[in-house]
């Protein structure tokens, strides 16, 4: 009884004193993590009860093919939510026809959407980028976890078609960087920044984030820095300025203590937000106001 409602949905946390932005969720993907005896809420459900608690814009992120799509119809759908399009660096190698096995021992499952080539997928986002309501590129960027070299290679060119596309249109880009600091950081540096730069759910240490910081680059903290053994993590988000900071929840994934172990969606955003302004001495209306002001710089009005 005890194990299955730890698997359920948490309790809704107490609303925030001032209205929050979650910086990047997955509507369309919560039903993924979900089991067969949890309620199935609707975007519409799951986007009231984030307001319900202040929790009250949303940036929607779909990072495969199908995903982008959906993302530029919830978008249409929803004031609450600004979108964001990209193929994932995982996505990348499957469009390219790389099904190497990785090097945990399992093979990636390729899935009717990556019978088209990385080109055209490419292309298809660089058109779904300039619908009004996509406001940032992402998420992209590399993701060393699994994959051999050759799969690396085409998260690279995908990682630099992304950033010249930002470039292009102005957008921010929102980086994923899994296991590979270095090697994101040095694609910055060879082919240019867009003149935005989000990490999202920022996973360096103190020193990289200062770094980022003495670019003028954003990060964004997720469920992860609530986590007992991510200290530096937290010594990374002490040295993040005021004004470069920003939080999401990840949806579904990276559910944040008290509730990891079971779904997130952004109703769970306070708890982030809350220990976001524990660990840096400030209130949570404080930490609240400041990440959604800077939301709002980046992203533009909702």
């Amino acid at each position: 009884m005890g194990r299955r409602r730890e698997r359920g949905w948490a309790p809704d946390p107490n609303p925030l004193e001032v209205p929050a932005v979650d910086g990047h969720t997955h509507l369309d993907s919560i039903h993924h993590v979900l089991g067969p005896e949890d309620p199935h809420p609707t975007v519409r459900e799951t986007i009231d009860r984030a307001v319900g608690v202040g929790v009250t814009r949303m940036v929607q992120i779909g990072c495969d093919l199908e995903a982008a799509r959906t993302t530029v119809r919830l978008v249409e759908e929803h004031p609450e939510l600004l979108g964001g399009v990209a193929i994932h660096p995982n996505e990348a190698p499957l469009h390219a026809g790389i099904r190497e096995v990785a090097p945990d021992g399992l093979e990636p499952a390729p899935l009717p959407r990556h019978d088209v080539s990385l080109d055209d997928a490419l292309a298809e986002i660089a058109s779904l980028a300039r619908h009004p309501r996509v406001r940032t590129v992402g998420e992209t960027g590399l993701d060393f976890f699994r994959g051999g070299e050759r799969a690396r290679e085409v998260q690279r060119e995908s990682f630099r078609a992304h950033l010249a596309l930002a470039r292009e249109t102005g957008l921010p880009v929102q980086i994923h960087d899994r296991d590979a600091h270095a090697d994101v950081l040095d694609v910055l540096a060879r082919d240019g920044a867009p003149d935005a730069v989000v990490f999202h759910c920022f996973s360096g240490d103190a020193a990289m984030a200062s770094f980022c910081a003495s670019q003028g680059w954003y990060l964004s903290f997720a469920g992860p820095v609530t986590y007992k053994a991510n200290e530096g993590l937290r010594a990374a988000l002490r040295v993040t300025p005021p004004g470069r900071l920003l939080v999401e929840t990840d949806a579904p994934y990276l559910t944040p203590v008290p509730a990891r172990g079971r779904p997130n969606a952004p109703y769970l955003l306070p708890h982030t937000v809350r220990f976001v302004a524990e660990t840096l001495g400030r209130t949570e209306a404080e930490v609240a106001a400041l990440t959604s002001a800077n939301a709002e710089r980046l992203y533009g009005p909702w």
